[in-house]
């Protein structure tokens, strides 16, 4: 998972750093480069909240579902713009594969891991009958004042 989270942080390092020569891409504008260094941006900080995840990664089902389903629509935005531009580079492919594959497989992994480390007990049928409600016999709910009670010792 360490290995896994890595990919992430350094691509997005990368593209903060070097901006979109560092996926080839020349000659664009001043706001194509803002916005490819802002979701780098992102890609880095969900790198660093899946390592985050890693130290008793059992317990973060939440935090890791959350990661796994945004890097997934990442995959998603990347599998619609392989349909309607064509095929990007090769590490564009991979890209594609590790959010549309090996994301959610990591997810299922981690799933499995917290169910076998917590396991949910199963849950007890109970049936309710009147001898099992708490109530109180009749005679207890006759109405006394409260003076009536006070004066008795």
């Amino acid at each position: 998972m360490i290995v896994a989270a890595a990919v992430p942080v350094a691509a997005g390092l990368a593209g903060i750093v070097y901006g979109p020569a560092a996926v080839e891409l020349p000659g664009i504008t001043a706001s194509q480069d803002s916005h490819a260094r802002y979701l780098c941006g992102l890609l880095l900080g969900i790198g660093l909240a899946f390592w985050s995840a890693v130290p008793r990664i059992e317990r973060h089902a939440t935090r890791f579902r959350l990661l796994a389903a945004i890097v997934v629509l990442g995959g998603v935005g990347r599998f619609v713009s392989l349909i309607a531009a064509g095929p990007p580079s090769a590490p564009m492919l991979a890209a594609l594969a590790l959010e549309l594959v090996v994301t959610p497989l990591l997810a299922l992994w981690q799933a499995r891991l917290a169910a076998r480390s917590y396991p949910v007990a199963p849950l007890q049928k109970r049936v309710i009958t009147l001898q099992s409600l708490p109530l109180r016999p009749a005679h207890s709910l006759s109405a006394r004042s409260p003076r009536s009670s006070a004066a008795k010792p």
